[in-house]
């Protein structure tokens, strides 16, 4: 069956358990619940109004045919007000059904613009329950609580579905990224084993490399979910802005020098802010993003790091005159594996989740990070933006 088509589903109106073994609900349906509530009323206020019209009716009707007509015989008197209880029973008898047909009509409405869309909730539910969750439900018209209720349900779905779309992909992906490791590790063990391939300094250095490379995905796939988690340990203290990115300068000045990028941090009132934060952390997500920039500037280009700072946060801005990126890829710049076109390949130093982590330790210090950039060519700015502390 293809993703694109949605099957029926089926529902049961009596109670028992279901092919999966859960209770289904049972009991009366909707439309029969509100009757009876309805009817209920009705019948309580219908009920109320003929014993105190009963009660207090008569005694005061006779009182006023006592004070028009003083001369009027016993019988008479009788008569007229026997013709009373009768009226009264009998416009209240008609006033019952009117409200009766009345509460049916209401109920008849109310069901159907209730009953619509909690089916078609339901059945989006159970929808997403067999792993479809392309499952949205459809409630217009339905009044604002539904509505609200709907929205909030398709929200859940989309992020549900993107998780799962996430999940998959991180699976495909940590696949390939082991596939060309092993691969080669296996080629040269079979041509070890062939005679083909003797074993000498080049040969170990490649299987340490790979070896290394394998250890390096491993490490950065714990840290990330531990990230994600909130697992992270974390030693939080106050951190002048100032040495955070001085030393994260001074430890890639080497790496840009090689590659003949230039880099500047520039100085300015917000380095002598604090925050407070892991400073190893932090300096972690100053690392990968120092080594993104780099990884994706051509010699020749210029990355900056400046900062910002208000009385409650501040901004660090790491700006590169590299690739740039299109507006199709910047949602998913922060993805687990996310590779963007041919000319952002990652190549074999990183795992390619350096930026995932970064976002991950960010948002762990109750921080942000967001990217742009003006489209391919233009570079990319990546602004992390952090709490100021208070103490």
């Amino acid at each position: 069956m293809s993703a694109a088509r949605r099957p029926r589903v089926s529902s049961s109106r009596g109670g028992g358990s279901g092919a999966d073994g859960t209770r289904e609900p049972a009991g009366r349906p909707l439309a029969t619940r509100l009757l009876l509530a309805q009817g209920a009323v009705v019948a309580a206020g219908i009920v109320t109004a003929s014993v105190v019209a009963a009660v207090t009716g008569p005694p005061i009707f006779h009182e006023h045919l006592l004070q028009a007509a003083s001369t009027a015989g016993g019988s008479e008197m009788m008569h007229v007000e026997e013709a009373f209880r009768d009226a009264s029973l009998i416009s209240l008898g008609v006033a019952l059904v009117i409200a009766l047909v009345c509460a049916l009509v209401v109920t008849y409405y109310v069901n159907g613009r209730l009953q619509r869309p909690l089916a078609s909730l339901t059945e989006a539910a159970d929808e997403m329950g067999r792993g479809h969750y392309e499952a949205r439900a459809e409630v217009d018209g339905a009044g604002p609580e539904l509505t609200s209720l709907a929205n909030a349900f398709n929200s859940m779905a989309a992020q549900l579905g993107a998780t799962e779309d996430t999940r998959r992909r991180l699976l495909s992906d940590v696949a390939h990224e082991m596939r060309t490791p092993v691969a080669t590790l296996g080629a040269y063990l079979d041509g070890l084993e062939d005679g083909v391939t003797d074993w000498g300094p080049e040969t170990a250095q490649l299987f340490r490399a790979h070896n290394d490379r394998l250890a390096r995905l491993c490490d950065d796939i714990g840290m990330v979910s531990r990230a994600e988690e909130g697992r992270l340990p974390m030693a939080p203290a106050p951190v002048r802005v100032g040495d955070l990115l001085h030393a994260a300068a001074r430890q890639a000045e080497s790496a840009f020098d090689a590659k003949g990028v230039g880099l500047e941090a520039r100085p300015s009132p917000a380095w002598d802010v604090a925050v407070r934060a892991d400073r190893e952390r932090l300096g972690q997500v100053m690392s990968n993003l120092l080594s993104n920039a780099l990884r994706h500037t051509p010699s020749g280009g210029q990355v900056t790091v400046t900062a910002r700072a208000t009385t409650q946060e501040v901004r660090v801005v790491v700006a590169d005159t590299g690739e740039g990126l299109t507006p199709e890829q910047l949602p998913h710049v922060f993805e687990r594996f996310y590779r963007g076109d041919s000319a952002r390949t990652r190549d074999d130093r990183g795992s390619g989740i350096g930026l995932t982590i970064a976002k991950a330790i960010v948002d762990a210090h109750d921080g942000a990070i967001t990217v742009s950039s003006d489209g391919p060519g233009q570079g990319a700015r990546f602004v992390v933006t952090l709490p100021v502390t208070t103490r």
